[in-house]
């Protein structure tokens, strides 16, 4: 799917929500996925002589028709939302991010009010918890609509932060840990982070923290967010650039060109330990360009969804 246009200014976050999971359970009609537990949304003309248990009372107050909800199965599933809001996901675009032109934060902000859009619609509990050098949000799983105007707000506010004046660094290990913590045992956790870690702490540390998350029987998402064509790949113009990093601020200059071989294969060594890691742990990786839309991330939750179901 395409991002919706919009001027520079972000726009509401529920009705954008609603568009896009409106457009995508349209489309899923119409594709190889048909068949998800998605059809909640689906209605069939009510049949004279049938129970009126399952009639759409609110949609009959609109329509002045009868028709009769599909699927009324109650769920308790429980999803916390983990958002890395480090300098590092503010990249590629650091100071006025727009839909279309998304950095990595904004994407993860937008995608997590999609999917709780969606959960909302399955009658599951959702939570927040955003993280940095410590947890800074968190909230637990609730399903009531005041608990969700609050998980809106604080998506709103991680947008208004000016990370150039306040740089934060990562450190994953800790506060996930703190955080695996801090939900109840049997959730769907959800991780929207680019994974670079500024900390000392090793890759295997990094991965403990995650464990301990599984070890509290939680079914793990990873959306490893990216902007692939510069931050994986060193795409830019043959001619010397003055780099600085988001959350050290270190600076270097150097013509890209002479060392893209290099960092595309550092950068793909590190994708294929995340994997490897991922895979041994029995976390779902899922990699992300942030300029290609949520359907990636709807697909995913409906297919991991479905195996817990």
């Amino acid at each position: 799917m395409k991002f919706i246009k919009e001027s520079d200014k972000n726009f509401n976050l529920p009705f954008f929500a609603n568009q896009v999971v409106e457009g995508f359970i349209t489309g899923l009609h119409k594709s190889p996925y048909h068949g998800f537990s998605v059809e909640f949304a689906e209605h069939r003309l009510y049949n004279s002589g049938e129970s009126t248990r399952h009639i759409d009372w609110k949609l009959f107050g609109r329509t002045d028709k009868l028709f009769i909800k599909k699927y009324e199965e109650e769920t308790n599933l429980r999803c916390q939302m983990l958002i890395d809001i480090s300098s590092s996901m503010y990249y590629p675009n650091f100071e006025k991010p727009s839909i279309e032109k998304p950095n990595k934060l904004l994407f993860s902000v937008y995608a997590t009010a999609v999917l709780m859009n969606l959960l909302k619609r399955q009658r599951d509990a959702v939570g927040l918890s955003m993280f940095a050098e410590k947890v800074d949000v968190h909230t637990p799983c609730r399903t009531t609509l005041r608990h969700q105007n609050l998980i809106y707000h604080e998506l709103e506010k991680a947008l208004e932060i000016n990370t150039i004046e306040n740089p934060k660094k990562t450190f994953s290990v800790n506060a996930l840990h703190q955080i695996a913590e801090n939900i109840h045992k049997r959730s769907l956790v959800i991780i929207f982070s680019d994974m670079l870690d500024n900390s000392d702490k090793s890759l295997d540390e990094l991965f403990s923290a995650l464990q301990h998350l599984k070890y509290n029987k939680h079914e793990v998402i990873l959306f490893h967010v990216s902007e692939p064509i510069t931050e994986l790949n060193l795409d830019f113009e043959n001619k010397p650039i003055r780099f600085i990093d988001a959350e050290t601020n270190e600076e270097v200059k150097l013509n890209p060109v002479d060392v893209r071989n290099e960092f595309t294969s550092a950068s793909k060594k590190h994708l294929e330990k995340l994997k490897l890691k991922c895979l041994q742990y029995k976390i779902d990786l899922v990699e992300v360009d942030i300029n290609k839309g949520f359907d990636k991330i709807l697909i995913s939750y409906l297919l991991k969804r479905q195996k817990m179901f």
